[in-house]
């Protein structure tokens, strides 16, 4: 919905070019070919990268911190962790979209923060890791891989788009703010031990 509304108002343009596979083979394909290719066999490679991070986060850090509080303060306190894991390379690196530094570290932490609601909210009603390994996997995946690369940035557009833009942020706190309201889904603190 973000990338489709910032394409639609002209925040940010679409680029076909911006996804080409079989360049090497002489022959382009054509872009729901691209998409599918990617979204196929790019998967696989997308889920080990997410299952690194999400045995730390959602395997080990959700559930002992749902054992020690509300799935509110649980979402919190594991967001903010999740978020400043990733300063360094947003500060020190090169993972930012080309925004101001300030901007990408409080774009990135307001999304990554709205969306632990969700992450934490399906592995606790769930049970089970692969919940948000799923997720993560398919939000790097289609995010960094698809919607980026097809998106012209318009001077503005990457302050909307991309994981450090206001965009996902505000898309993902509807869905933290779903989560939340469903809170009471979610097994108390004596349950997830047992299910662990």
């Amino acid at each position: 919905m973000v990338y489709g509304a910032v394409w639609l108002t002209g925040i940010g343009g679409f680029q076909a070019a911006g996804l080409v596979s079989g360049k090497d083979l002489g022959h382009q394909l054509p872009l729901p070919a691209t998409i599918l290719i990617r979204a196929t066999l790019g998967f696989p490679e997308s889920v080990i990268f997410a299952l690194g991070e999400e045995m730390g986060w959602r395997g080990f850090l959700v559930p002992e911190l749902a054992q020690l509080g509300t799935f509110a303060t649980t979402c919190w306190i594991s967001g903010a962790t999740w978020a400043v894991w990733h300063y360094p390379m947003i500060l020190f690196a090169n993972y930012n979209s080309g925004t101001p530094k300030w901007f990408a570290v409080l774009g990135f932490t307001w999304m990554v923060v709205a969306s632990s609601f969700v992450y934490a909210w399906m592995r606790l009603r769930s049970g089970s890791l692969w919940t948000a390994v799923i997720l993560h996997a398919s939000h790097n995946l289609f995010i960094q891989e698809i919607f980026d690369p097809l998106t012209i940035d318009r001077g503005i557009t990457n302050f909307v788009t991309t994981e450090f833009g206001v965009g996902l942020a505000i898309a993902y706190t509807a869905c933290a703010l779903y989560c939340w309201r469903r809170r009471g889904d979610v097994p108390a603190a004596g349950a997830v031990e047992s299910a662990e």
